[in-house]
């Protein structure tokens, strides 16, 4: 793993489209870099997030400029959710959330063998699931065993208060889905285990995950409690510790991990303590031991709003990212690393 860490020499930044130009409201994007350095980008947008209008839109970024974003997945009169992007070989996946509300939810899958022009019709993931299965938020990392690992979370039930003694509104889980026959079927985990007897919030969900050394496997983790918090596997993400906070703070938004060629871990964040606290800065950090400690590289957005529910890959030179725009838009930021 590097010991230096890099600096930022160049860095682009654009709107997918201009704000409010397709649609009332869009979030929660996906990215993903393709074999002639062009760009697939996904998110969801209607009228407003959760009702039955919301739809998955795709746009794709090609000879410097993106495409006019089209809908790609629209398969009943439900809300869609949280679309994901990964290529696999010459397979561009698409996965994404149905249904309302979101205990329900199903995951429904899509491939693409030309790039991102046309895909296979959605097909349920795991047939009669509720909940959602596969990955929830973040992209599946393929594990040096051959495994495809996705990072997957449940919101649902209630837990007491220590504190109350009354039921909190929700109980959130994380746990990861495993393929080893390139997302055809899948094998749950059980859950990561966390104490929600002892803490604030309502849980811990979408996960980003590395693996560090072969079998050796991490996921930060959003989280209720004001922290991103941490489970570490020595078993190829079998199984997983118990969930233990890290000193960055979280503000019960999404966020994602890249690891780069190097070993050097990017991460792309809301810096803000509080359940439910403001979405805005949006900042991307460093790591390179592991994930232990993270320094602080650059503000991507500081004005006040909402510009969150980051994805961030590796490209040959730098990183790639997209963001929630205030949910007007999608920002579209690249960086190189020297």
């Amino acid at each position: 793993m590097s010991t230096t860490t890099p600096k930022l020499t160049t860095v682009t930044h654009e709107l997918i489209f201009p704000l409010q130009a397709q649609v009332k409201e869009v979030h929660a994007s996906t990215l993903v870099l393709l074999p002639d350095d062009s760009v697939l980008a996904a998110w969801f947008g209607g009228t407003k997030e959760g009702m039955d209008d919301v739809s998955i839109w795709l746009s794709h970024h090609v000879n410097g400029q993106w495409q006019t974003p089209s809908i790609v997945a629209k398969i009943s009169d439900e809300p869609h959710w949280n679309p994901v992007l990964y290529v696999d070989n010459d397979t561009v996946h698409l996965w994404f959330k149905v249904g309302k509300p979101i205990p329900l939810w199903r995951t429904y899958a899509m491939t693409s063998e030309d790039w991102g022009k046309t895909w296979t019709t959605p097909r349920e993931l795991v047939p009669g699931d509720k909940g959602g299965r596969g990955p929830v938020k973040n992209k599946p990392i393929n594990l040096v065993s051959g495994a495809l690992l996705a990072p997957a979370s449940i919101e649902v039930g209630a837990t007491p208060s220590t504190e109350t003694g009354e039921a909190k509104d929700a109980a959130w889980d994380a746990f990861v889905d495993r393929s080893e026959d390139g997302g055809q079927t899948w094998q749950r985990s059980e859950l990561v285990p966390y104490d929600h007897q002892n803490t604030k919030g309502e849980g811990v969900i979408q996960p980003t995950l590395w693996e560090s050394q072969p079998g050796k496997v991490h996921m930060l983790l959003r989280s209720g409690d004001g922290w991103v918090y941490r489970s570490d596997s020595d078993d190829d993400g079998k199984t997983w510790c118990q969930a233990y906070p890290t000193d960055l703070p979280n503000n019960n938004s999404g966020i994602d991990v890249a690891k780069l060629n190097d070993g050097l871990l990017a991460l792309i964040y809301n810096p803000v303590g509080g359940n439910w606290a403001g979405r805005s800065p949006i900042t991307l950090s460093f790591s390179t031991d592991n994930g232990r400690t993270w320094t602080r590289q650059l503000d991507l957005q500081t004005v006040e709003g909402e510009f969150s529910y980051p994805a961030i890959i590796p490209t040959p030179d730098g990183l790639a990212i997209t963001y929630t725009h205030d949910r007007k838009s999608i920002s579209y930021w690249r960086g190189v690393l020297a």
